[in-house]
């Protein structure tokens, strides 16, 4: 069987590496270049380009060539929408329905990846004159398990079986840190394409462990480039009243500017943008852009890494000044406006001795050494970048495993049956930091038939979460007084898009307070009616000739539970929690009334 190769599948470039005499070193693909353009493009008579080919007819060939599949992975939106943003955007909407039209054919993500696959694993074969069958494929660390399930099959359809898929700013870190021989911990800042994460881990003695991840799967050189084009488009027009926007050949062309312009920027001050002769009537158009008009533009757009920072910070429980090294990895970070704002957030000049367009495969690699047996003392330690858990009554979000929790990993919860002779339940799976149920992702649902029949708390169900190591999840409920079994993999194929988990965090943490004070207010109440529940069962054993005490007993209880049932109706926390306090204090002495009483005429029996 041939070697293991490590792929990082980009948003805007794919690169491949292998393990050669101990090292990871890339490969290159059959036109001699590092990085193959995650660009596919399809010719009228359905020939097909990928890579740099297809990247270089774009302009003449816009409306049939696609970009950026990886940004599609995960979205439900359909195509036709925008298609002229399909054909430009596309590694955020992979695990969707989300469907790319080109001439009279549709395609998936998972198909546009695996065409980009198949290329990056032919090349390899090339190289390395080997036949290529298994691959350790990159991830954004804030994948969610759609996208990652939709990563492994297009992995299969392209003939590779991927035996591990290992988040981005994870592979980082290992091409970094092979030589760290004590704990460090490490800032990896991943800014690429489409996507950006921010990582921190502890490394040392061969153990690379995540300690917390976040990021933003909508944030990227893409956008970075769309306000450029933005910008380009009115000054060509103020300027030299020419119309950038009149079609999507002139739309592509003004990408492709643009890009070349940013990259210009990371170096220089300022650039000259100069327009195609077809584009500008055999005019020579040109307009400068400045390096400060350029940060201006886009600052908005570099704010927006500032929160995740912040927040994998706080999560991992660590303050700058305690961090040993920043790493930064992606294409994107080679702008100076990202490397100020890494510094200024973390007081460290950014570490990055590696080409970050490169790390990532190269890490993949090692990490693939790791599972061939080639690389041995290191143990990789990832986590799960969002709870997980189920709804129960009440409408509440019940977490089994919680964030950032190391993967691989099983937990299990206890769970009763809501209602009295309930044969039946709906486990409803759920993705998120929300209290409530309702606002968090529905990853799946389904039914555990066949329970035992029991009085309203009488059940035992087992609730069981399993994430393997490619982050993916499980999920199956028991009953454990039957062993009645029901076990799903969660496919999660109608997530919403990765833009709604950013989202989700971000509410989660502005609405912190609320949401637990409204999980207070439904578990008081649900506690209130167990009370009453409790209450009529404690009368109802009283049998039919309770002494004074038990009776004086029961009458506080019984208006302890028109309180409660006040309480319940007036819905203020407070009042509820101290009427909830009451009756279960009035029930304790009611029930010790019960039990002595019981004890007493038992006695009183024995005697006569």
């Amino acid at each position: 069987m041939g070697p293991i190769i490590g792929i990082d599948l980009g948003t805007t470039n794919s690169a491949v590496a292998y393990m050669k005499d101990g090292e990871s070193v890339i490969v290159p693909n059959m036109e001699g270049d590092a990085l193959t353009p995650s660009v596919v493009a399809f010719a009228g008579d359905d020939r097909r380009w990928v890579g740099r080919i297809a990247k270089t007819q774009a302009a003449a060939n816009p409306d049939r060539t696609i970009f950026s599949i990886k940004r599609r992975m995960g979205s439900t939106r359909t195509a036709r929408e925008e298609l002229a943003a399909v054909v430009s955007s596309i590694k955020r909407r992979m695990g969707s329905d989300n469907m790319v039209k080109v001439g009279e054919r549709t395609y998936t993500p998972v198909e546009i990846s695996a065409m980009i696959l198949e290329k990056l694993k032919a090349d390899a074969e090339a190289y390395l004159g080997k036949s290529i069958e298994r691959a350790v494929i990159t991830v954004p660390a804030y994948f969610n398990d759609s996208q990652r399930r939709a990563t492994r099959e297009a992995g299969a359809v392209a003939g590779l079986e991927v035996v591990r898929l290992v988040n981005e700013p994870t592979a980082a870190s290992l091409a970094y840190g092979l030589d760290i021989e004590k704990v460090h911990s490490v800032l990896v800042w991943d800014l690429g394409g489409g996507t950006f994460d921010v990582s921190i881990l502890d490394l040392g003695d061969g153990v690379f462990e995540v300690k917390a991840v976040n990021g933003n799967t909508k944030l990227g050189g893409d956008d970075y480039d769309q306000r450029l084009v933005e910008m380009l488009a009115q000054r060509f027009r103020n300027e030299w009243d020419v119309d950038l926007n009149i079609d999507a050949t002139a739309k592509r062309m003004t990408r492709q500017l643009a890009e070349q312009a940013k990259m210009r920027l990371s170096s220089d001050t300022e650039t000259q943008v100069v327009l195609p002769t077809y584009l500008s009537r055999d005019r020579r158009c040109a307009v400068t852009v400045t390096r400060d008009a350029f940060e201006q533009a886009t600052a908005d757009i570099t704010e927006r890494m500032v929160g995740p920072a912040e927040c994998v910070l706080s999560d991992a429980g660590i303050d700058p000044i305690n961090l040993d090294r920043v790493v930064l990895v992606g294409g994107m970070t080679r702008v100076p406006a990202v490397r100020r704002l890494v510094k200024r957030l973390t007081g460290i000049e950014p570490y990055g001795h590696i080409d970050p367009d490169k790390v990532v495969a190269l890490g993949a690699a090692i990490q693939a050494g790791v599972l061939a047996g080639q690389v041995h003392n290191v143990t990789l330690v990832d986590v799960t970048p969002l709870s997980l858990g189920i709804e129960t009554k009440g409408g509440l979000f019940a977490r089994i495993i919680h964030r950032n929790t190391p993967i691989p990993t099983t937990k299990s919860k206890l769970f009763t049956n809501a209602e009295d002779d309930q044969t039946m339940v709906d486990i409803h799976v759920l993705q998120g930091e929300r209290e409530l149920a309702p606002d968090n992702i529905t990853l799946d649902r389904f039914e555990l038939h066949d329970i035992e029949p029991q009085p309203r708390g009488g059940a035992r169900l087992e609730v069981v979460f399993d994430i393997d190591a490619n982050g993916m999840v499980h999920v199956s409920a028991v009953d454990l007084q039957q062993e009645t079994v029901k076990r799903i993999r969660v496919e999660a194929a109608c997530q919403p898009p990765a833009d709604v988990v950013e989202r989700m965090l971000a509410e989660s943490r502005n609405k912190m307070e609320s949401d637990l004070r409204r999980r207070e207010e439904i578990e008081a109440a649900l506690r209130g009616e167990n009370l009453i529940l409790a209450m009529e069962k404690l009368v109802g054993d009283m049998g039919e000739t309770p002494n004074e005490t038990v009776c004086q007993t029961a009458e506080a209880a019984e208006n302890g539970a028109t309180e409660v049932r006040a309480a319940l109706a007036d819905g203020r926390l407070e009042r509820m929690t101290s009427a909830n306090e009451t009756l279960e204090a009035q029930l304790k002495k009611l029930d010790l009334a019960i039990k002595t009483a019981r004890q007493s005429t038992a006695a009183q029996e024995a005697v006569a």
